[in-house]
This record gives C-alpha cells, structure tokens and sequence, in this order.
C-alpha cells in the first residue's frame, strides 16, 4: 500500500498527527539531522568578499551620475560649465529652449539606443530583471557607459526622471562585468549584479535598508543568506563611500519633533493610501497606454524619445518646475513649503509627462517622479486633512503612491523614513503603503517594473512562500511495498503474467535485489517480457541503478534529482543497510503540492465544531487524494 503522508489512509492518523511528534520514529528524527534553515556554504564569504569593491564602484558611479546629470543641466539651461544639480525650471527660460531642449535630448537617446545599444532604453529595473531572467545575469560592458551617458543627457535636457533606475542599470553593470571576468556560477553573477544595483540605489539616497529591501523584493527572486548577506554588504560599503563623498544629512530632513500621533491620524492613512493607490494605478495605466500608442506610429523607434521630449516640453511651460530630477521639489512638498499653485501644477504635469514619455522608451528612473507625485498627493490632501507636523501627510502619501506603484510596501516605507528621519512616522507610513499596495494589487495584474517584462513575453511572479517539497521527505509519499524481485530468479512467462495482474498503481521500475536484500539493479516489465523469450534470471534484464534516493531525503531534493538524471523514478535505499526501503516517482512528487492546494481552498470551521472537523478534513483530504 501506498503511504500518503500527511494525508492518511482511511482509518489511519491524519496529518497533523503525523507531524505532531507523536508518530515520528527516533530514526525518522535523526534522518533530518542534516537539515537546516538555509542552505548554505563557506563559498558566500568568497561572493560577499567580491561585493565589498561592488559597492564603492556602485557610490562612486552614483556620484558620477548625478555630477554628469548637474553637467548636462547647467550646460543646456544655464550656458555654465557646473557640476551641481539644479532644476532646469528654477528660473525662466525662454520658451523655444524649454519646448526645444526635450526634444532634442530624447533625439540623442534615441540615436544612441539604436546604434550604440537597445538596452539603454527604458527606467533601468526592467532591463536589469530581465538581465537576471534570460541573461544569465550578463550585461554587456558598453551599457555601463551608454546607460548613464543617456539618463544625463535625458535627465538634464528637462526629462521628468530619476537618477535611480539608470544608476541600478549601471550598478548592475559594474557587479555583472566583475562576474563575467570571474569564474562564477550564474546565481553568483545575479548576486553581483544586485549588489551593484543596491550599492548604487543606497549612495544615491543614502538608504542602506530600502536599498537592500528593493534589492529583495524585485530583484534577487529569492530570500537566502547566499545572496543577502553579498548585497548587504556592498551596500554597507556604499553607504559609507557616499558619507565621504556626499554626506551623511538626510536627503529630504523632516523637523518632527512635533510629531504627536492619534487613533484618527491612522485612519486617515488609510484613505491617503487608497487614493495614493489609485494614483498608482491610473500613472501605470498611462505609462502602457503610451506604449501601446508610441508602437502604432508608422516610423523606427529611434523617433519615440524626440515626441515624447515635445510632450515634456509643453508640460514644461505650463509648470516650469515639473522638469528634471525635480529633488528640491520633493523637499518643499515633504517641508510642507509647497505652494497651492505647485502642488496642484505637480501633481497633474508631472503624472501626465512623466507617464507618457516614458511610455516612449526613453532612458531615465521612475523613482524621484513617484516621489514627487506621491508628496504632491499628500501635501494636497493635507490642506483638507488635520494638521499633524508640516510635510507629515506628504510623506504619507510618497509611501502609498511608492507601494502603489512599484508593488513594493515595505521599501516605500523604509525609503520614506530614510529620506527624511522621520521615524516616529512609522505606522502611518506603513498603513498608507500597504493600503496602496492592496489597491493596486487588487486592481492591476503587474506593476509599472513587470509589465514591460510580460510584454517580451515572459511571466514574473513576486509571491514568496515556503516550497511545499521543502516539507515532505521521500519516506512520506514513496511505494513502501513495491514489487522486488530476487537478481537470482529465473524470468519466466508465469513470473511476467504475475507482475501484469499487479494493480496499475505501482510504479513500473522494479528494484532487483541481492540475496541478503540489498537492492543491486533495476529493470522495468518490458525488459522482463523481452527476457522471458530468451530465458536468463532476473539479474540479466536488469541495468545497474543510475539514482537511489534516501528515505530521509526531502523532495525537492528528489525533484533536482530527477532533473539531472532525466529520470522519473527511483528505488528508495536506507543509506546504512543499503536494503530497499520503497520507490518514488514523479508522480509521488505532486503529493506535496496536492497537500498545498488543500491547505489554501479547504476551508472549514474549526474552533466551535472540534469534534466533527477532524472528520470532516479527513475526508477532503481523501476526496482530494481520489481526484489526484
């Protein structure tokens, strides 16, 4: 008979039971001995010593980014050779060179994408996910020059982008290029290539921990020390580079010593993170609706940056100060100095701009616009909202609109309370960005990040969980009584008909064992039937075992197995006695996930109905075992 695991046999305990500790044999306990939380070894020290220089390189491309950025500014709108950033709307400019300027720049870009490389189109994170995705992690070295080249020459003609995304692009460039030169593994260049990317994010904002949870939550697919434990490191280290080279002071301070919070302020969160969500989605929607509209135009690509330079620029004479990185914006808006007239201007200018020439395949970042149309958000909404400190409800509503639209909660907050040190605004941040995120969770099936993935034709998924082969060992699911024949038996027409009138359930490798029991071969019915024709034993039809399968190993260990093998089953051996102890197949593999189905669409009343839910989960897990 088949075991099931922890979906027991009539009459049998049931799983819970079986995992409870009171069925468990000391041999059973001692067989996951070898088991741990993580999988890891001494090799991630060797990764984490390669990403230290990973992270200064990322600050020190961050700090030439921004000055390249300041460059290109001060050069186009102000006719003087600097380096500082300034906004291209801090002033008035004549009306040709704030229509022009755009235009131009993305007409740079443009050529550069289609003659240098394609790859420096778009916000960065997109492009590095898909380098992990299909790349095997490689980047090719004349991105790490053409990227930054393009976001400067973008950024600084009046772009409506962030530095962020081009400095992930190259970040991740520099960390890729070092695994390239390196002997590594291609998990090992993903972590490199992260590294960079977080490296470069935490220099630019000074936000080692957002750093890090961006670097989680999009970009490393995984949760293991083996690539943590490299990309906190490189951030560390550009985190310190970037005391030395920029500072230490927050990006955006917050004076909140005032900050007095109420049962009422967190409720209102809630509603500055609904409508930060919808932001979210409807700035998405326009981001790909762009898109869809720039690929129907009857001409190359390589044009798509100019029109959408044209739309900046007629934003921009409408609200001069929508253009740019727009930095000393966002800290009016989270100061609480922004004017009606701005907030306003901001938040319908720089959404309608900032969606549609992005949608045109032109180089910048998404992160400062999002801030900046977050803080607006909240800082209009704060007008309407009790007053807390100033800026409190602005930062309220960059943390929603942040989770809204990157899909990520956690980092809109940590990035909030990184840039300003507001740190008693925890709560209320959390609130307002998990209430985006559920909205546009709810609402779109992929973010601003994943939908240009999906558009190439792949399929990304952000959902973590434990693996469910992860919680079943080999002895669990395996044929325990499966049909063995002795290597010394002779093969026979009746020994064939007696393994044909077996039940279609037991698995078709026969283990061949030796007199004391120790299982020496494999051989299939087939090679039984071929070998009744012509006389022999058991022994002759029999091929040695190309994979044994330990009882105390857990199944995703049989399913890696089995993939590099090719093979779809497996004599079950104990290690010590070298005996048989069952056979495992493919199919016994779905038993783990058939578990899992169970456990996230049966639903039942337990608390008031003790007695009758134990037999009533008994026969789900029976009728569900009869479907499998």
């Amino acid at each position: 008979m088949k075991t099931s695991g922890r979906i027991a046999e009539p009459g049998g305990p049931t799983h819970e039971e079986i995992r409870s500790g009171a069925e468990v044999s000391a041999k059973t306990a001692r067989g996951t001995a070898h088991l741990g939380d993580f999988t890891v070894s001494p090799r991630m020290l060797q990764i984490t010593a390669w990403a230290l220089p990973v992270g200064a390189a990322g600050a020190v491309a961050a700090l030439a980014l921004l000055r390249l950025i300041g460059l290109v500014t001060n050069l186009v709108f102000y006719q003087r050779w600097r380096t500082e950033l300034v906004a291209p709307g801090l002033v008035h400019h004549p009306w040709w060179l704030v229509l022009c300027a755009p235009a131009l720049g993305g007409l740079v870009v443009g050529l550069m994408a289609r003659y240098g490389s394609e790859k420096i189109r778009g916000h960065g994170m997109p492009e590095a996910i898909e380098a992990i995705l299909t790349g095997g992690s490689r980047v090719a070295p004349k991105v790490a020059l053409l990227k930054p080249v393009s976001a400067a020459i973008s950024i600084g003609t009046g772009g409506p982008f962030g530095a962020e995304g081009p400095i992930i692009m190259t970040g991740g460039a520099i960390g890729s290029m070092l695994a390239q030169a390196l002997r590594l593994s291609a998990d090992e260049r993903k972590t490199l290539l992260v590294s960079g990317a977080a490296a470069g994010m935490a220099a630019t904002f000074d936000s080692p921990l957002a750093a890090v949870l961006l670097a989680v939550e999009l970009l490393l697919f995984e949760w293991r020390p083996r690539s943590f434990v490299p990309v906190a490191a490189s951030v560390a280290v550009a985190t310190v580079c970037r005391g030395f080279l920029l500072g230490t002071a927050p990006v955006f301070p917050v004076d909140a010593s005032g900050l007095h919070l109420t049962a009422p302020d967190d409720a209102l969160a809630v509603i500055c993170g609904l409508t930060g969500g919808a932001l979210a989605v409807g700035a998405t929607w326009l981001v790909y609706r762009a898109e869809d509209t720039f690929a129907k135009l009857p001409f190359h690509w390589m044009w798509w940056p100019a029109i959408g330079g044209v739309v900046i620029g007629t934003g921009g004479l409408i609200e001069p100060r929508a253009l740019g990185v727009g930095y000393d914006v966002i800290d009016q808006l989270l100061t609480g100095r922004a004017t009606l007239s701005l907030i306003i201007g901001i938040l319908v200018v720089k959404t309608l701009i900032w969606s549609l020439s992005l949608g045109s395949g032109t180089s910048g970042g998404v992160l400062a616009p999002v801030f900046m149309i977050g803080g607006a958000l909240g800082a209009w909404e704060g007008m309407l909202f009790p007053q807390v400190i100033p800026g409190f409800w602005a930062m309220c509503g960059l943390a929603a609109v942040v989770g809204g639209v990157m899909r990520s909660p956690l980092t809109g907050v940590v990035f909030t309370l990184e840039l300003t040190h507001a740190w008693g605004a925890l709560l209320p941040l959390l609130i307002s960005s998990t209430a985006a995120y559920a909205l546009s969770a709810l609402i779109l099936k992929r973010s601003v990040l994943t939908e240009k993935i999906a558009r190439r034709g792949l399929h990304l998924t952000r959902e973590y969980s434990t693996d469910p082969l992860e919680a079943f060992f080999a002895h669990e699911v395996m044929h325990r009584c499966p049909p063995a024949l002795d290597g010394r038996t002779r093969v026979d027409q009746r020994l064939t008909d007696r393994l044909a009138a077996l039940a279609d359930g037991t698995p078709r490798l026969i283990p061949v064992t030796t007199a004391d029991g120790a299982v020496s071969g494999v051989t299939t019915r087939r090679r039984l039937d071929d070998r009744a024709a012509r006389g022999g034993t058991v022994a002759d039809a029999a091929e040695p075992c190309r994979l044994t399968v330990h009882p105390d190993h857990t199944l995703r260990q049989v399913a890696y197995l089995f993939a590099e093998t090719a093979l779809t089953s497996a004599p079950v051996v104990d290690p010590g006695s070298g005996r048989l102890a069952g056979v495992i197949t493919l199919r016994d593999l779905l038993h783990a996930r058939l578990h899992d189905l169970t456990e996230e669409h049966h639903r039942q009343r337990v608390l008031l109905r003790r007695g009758s839910a134990d037999a009533e989960e008994e026969q789900s897990h029976q009728a569900a075992r009869r479907r499998w």
